[in-house]
């Protein structure tokens, strides 16, 4: 009959819940839950810290039960709880030791959840599950070096080395997404400036969207989104299809930013695949994915390296996750091998 894990893939947009059925080594998300995350926005001066705590907590709760009752299941019948959240994790101690974008800090987020549903309740970084859910039932399955990118409300990453999900010395290794890509550049919700998620995310190319179009009021964005309020990840990408050459130049900005981050990471850990996750990745391949894989096959030195019959070296793969954006609930229902 296989059994039933709940994972639940906190960002910093929405909460998404997926019921997961395990049967051997299939997994199978039967049943889904979801809720606004409803935080303010950043952790900036005079906004305390772990305001929001009681909000998340309480939509985690909700998309759960939705989840549950989705699915035509019960309580009894859920074993454990994963929770991939953004930000810096404590993995052992189910503590949210740092996350911008849901305002929280050294907040034992785990405990918390577990006080109001009576299950055990796993936690790590976003990207970690989503890593963790390529790993055992995706486009990392079988490999030994791999990492996960999700391009979403941030930019995470997760990471496994020798079949092991790696999380550094202080157990906060990954954060990818605050690796300086431009010197001095933008600020970031962590403090610094030029991180990789103010250019990379799905956030950064939404600021970036509302620049152009309010410089260039002719732009098709105008007429896809309709208004300032109601842009999205997928506008620009949308308008340039339709030939917006403003778009195009958005979009165009927005695939290097993307293509240098993937690169800076490939040139550390030479995995064996590095996947795409988060709301991003469900843009279309052709737009996105080959775009990207024509950069960094120029860049790449194991590409470079190709051109020489008598070096061995195997590039690594760019792909999109196999599950894309539900590779966090996967992975997040599955904590409970892995921490």
């Amino acid at each position: 009959m296989g059994k039933y894990n709940l994972g639940v893939d906190l960002g910093g947009t929405d909460i998404k819940v997926g019921v997961v059925k395990e049967n051997g080594e299939e997994y199978t998300i039967i049943a889904r839950g979801e809720a606004k995350t409803q935080v303010s926005k950043g952790s900036g001066a005079g906004i305390p810290a772990n305001k929001d705590a009681d909000i998340i907590v309480s939509n985690i709760v909700k998309a759960c039960n939705e989840a549950i009752e989705s699915a035509g299941i019960t309580w009894d019948e859920i074993e454990t709880v994963g929770v991939g959240s953004p930000g810096a994790i404590n993995r052992a101690d189910g503590i949210v030791v740092f996350a911008g974008n849901l305002n929280l800090n050294n907040f034992p987020l785990a405990n918390e959840i577990e006080k109001k549903i009576g299950k055990k309740v796993f936690l790590c970084n976003d990207a970690d599950a989503a890593v963790v859910g390529e790993f055992v039932a995706g486009e990392a399955k079988g490999k030994t070096n791999a990492v996960c990118v999700t391009l979403g409300t941030g930019v995470g990453g997760g990471i496994i080395i020798g079949g092991k999900l790696y999380s550094g010395s202080n157990l906060i290794g990954g954060e990818v997404g605050h690796m300086v890509i431009q010197y001095n550049g933008i600020k970031c919700n962590c403090g610094r400036k030029g991180c990789f998620e103010r250019y990379a995310s799905a956030s950064a190319i939404i600021e970036k969207t509302k620049e152009a179009m309010k410089k260039n009021r002719d732009s098709l964005m105008w007429e896809i989104a309709g208004t300032i309020g109601k842009v999205d990840g997928k506008t620009a990408f949308k308008a340039m299809k339709q030939g917006d050459e403003v778009a195009k130049e958005v979009v165009d900005e927005y695939i290097k930013y993307v293509a240098c981050g993937l690169m800076n990471i490939i040139a550390i850990f030479q995995p064996e695949v590095l996947c795409i996750g988060g709301g991003m990745s469900n843009e279309d391949e052709k737009y996105l994915l080959e775009p990207i894989n024509e950069i960094i096959n120029n860049e790449q030195f194991a590409h470079k390296a190709l051109k020489d019959e008598n070096v061995k070296i195997i590039p690594c793969k760019v792909v999109i996750a196999k599950h894309k954006n539900d590779a966090g609930r996967i992975g997040a229902s599955c904590l409970h091998k892995y921490v």
